[in-house]
């Protein structure tokens, strides 16, 4: 039997992809995880609104959702400009779209401003996710190689969590030796302008680096066919089509609707209620590090086992069903009583969350063919995930108005409860739905 062991050996230039690849995914999520970090004391100077307000959660659930909606527009049309255009030009465009809002976010001077730079920012990454998993999947095409590629430079979006959280605390810390803005050393600021600083090596790296061979080949051969949203609808993509959006929606809906609301649960535990607003804000930071800690751990573990388990509902049912018992009881109870005990439930819940994304990046290039891969995954990363399962972010801050408790936070948590289970009963119902790849090579 022939040893294909050197096959899977990466080149120095694949190194380099897999290394710009790897920190494209971590600046995704630095920007996207921002929000849930700034957002309360953004709103207390831009909007001068009461923390529990009806007016407060309102704009909590625009800000999440707004930016949503115009990153699944676009994005889906992202997706398709991929087809036509190529992946590594689109990811160059999606990069600077991105890096521009990041800084242009921190001089708003209004919370309606900063609603538009959250929108362009989200569209850019919207963007950039789907041309990079189209563009790394067809960049390695040995099976195993690729699997491992996609799982582990996907792990690296959760080290951009880790970044920001770490960023944040730092601005927080420290804000006062950094230049006046707008007349004051608001750590919110600080903290989305350094959104930029990750950005410029890419930009200034990838447009150097090749076009995928499989897109580039069809294109130069003229054999590369038009890709169409009604296709996806066609009988050979119409189950994958549908059950993978509702599937990334429910993945995306646990994230929006209970994880990210943390941040404005936390301050509401009696161990913290009574500490100055800069403490609060820096043992706020270190509940999402621990959230942070657990989606990289659930990244890393999906990418090992992605190579192992040839079953993709199995591999993704490892993740559910655990999830189904654990979320209800961190926001029900521990996020309620406990500080220690919430740092550890949200690092499992971040680890049984988050490996669901990177298991979406897997699973969708295996489901579409070469001229229609971008545009498959973009419908279901931003139709279901952007458009849909970011909903659950408006839909728990509007629930969070009725459910009972003593004070805003507690609210906030029985609501988040509510949304994230139900989101996990309808993901892991779908499940059993969930097309098995034909085979493990990228289709033509």
């Amino acid at each position: 039997m022939p040893n294909n062991e050197p096959s899977l050996r990466l080149t120095p230039i694949q190194w380099t992809i897999c290394a710009v690849a790897a920190l494209g995914f971590a600046f995704d999520i630095y920007e996207l995880l921002m929000l849930p970090l700034i957002v309360r004391p953004a709103l207390l100077e831009l909007a001068d609104v009461r923390p529990g307000s009806p007016e407060f959660n309102q704009w909590i659930g625009m800000l999440f959702y707004v930016p949503a909606i115009c990153g699944g527009i676009f994005g889906l049309l992202g997706g398709y400009l991929t087809d036509r255009l190529g992946r590594r030009r689109v990811l160059v465009w999606s990069i600077l779209l991105y890096a521009f809002s990041a800084l242009a976010a921190g001089f708003v001077t209004s919370v309606e401003m900063l609603l538009f730079f959250r929108c362009t920012t989200f569209v850019g990454v919207s963007v950039e996710f789907v041309a990079a998993v189209a563009w790394l999947a067809e960049l390695f095409p040995n099976p195993k190689q690729r699997e491992g590629v996609l799982g582990y430079t996907q792990a690296f979006s959760s080290i951009g969590g880790l970044l920001v959280t770490g960023a944040y605390y730092l601005a927080v810390t420290y804000s006062d030796l950094f230049p006046e803005i707008r007349g004051g050393h608001e750590a919110w600021r600080y903290t989305l302008i350094s959104g930029v600083i990750p950005a410029l090596p890419l930009i200034i790296i990838r447009p150097f680096l090749p076009e995928s061979p499989a897109w580039a080949e069809k294109k130069a051969a003229g054999t590369l066919q038009r890709p169409s949203f009604g296709q996806l609808f066609e009988p050979a993509y119409r189950k994958t089509t549908l059950v993978t959006t509702l599937m990334f929606a429910c993945s995306y809906g646990a994230a929006f609707g209970a994880i990210q609301h943390i941040p404005r649960i936390v301050p509401g535990l009696a161990e913290v209620a009574n500490l100055a607003v800069p403490a609060q804000q820096q043992i706020v930071s270190a509940v999402q590090f621990f959230q942070e800690i657990g989606g990289l751990l659930g990244r890393f573990i999906l990418a090992f086992l992605a190579i192992r388990i040839v079953s993709r509902r199995l591999l993704l049912r490892i993740f559910q069903t655990p999830g189904l018992i654990i979320l209800p009881f961190v926001f029900i109870y521990a996020s309620l009583n406990s500080l220690e005990m919430l740092k550890w439930g949200i690092l499992i819940v971040g680890l049984l969350t988050v490996a669901q994304f990177s298991f979406w990046g897997n699973y969708l290039p295996r489901m579409y063919p070469v001229h229609l891969r971008g545009t498959g995954e973009s419908f279901a990363a931003n139709i279901g995930g952007r458009m849909l399962g970011t909903s659950a972010a408006l839909l728990t801050t509007t629930l969070a108005n009725y459910t009972p408790g003593a004070n805003g936070a507690t609210q906030l948590a029985y609501a988040a409860a509510i949304v994230g289970t139900l989101t996990y009963v309808v993901g892991f119902g779908a499940s059993f739905f969930l097309p098995e790849p034909n085979d493990e090579e990228l289709p033509d």
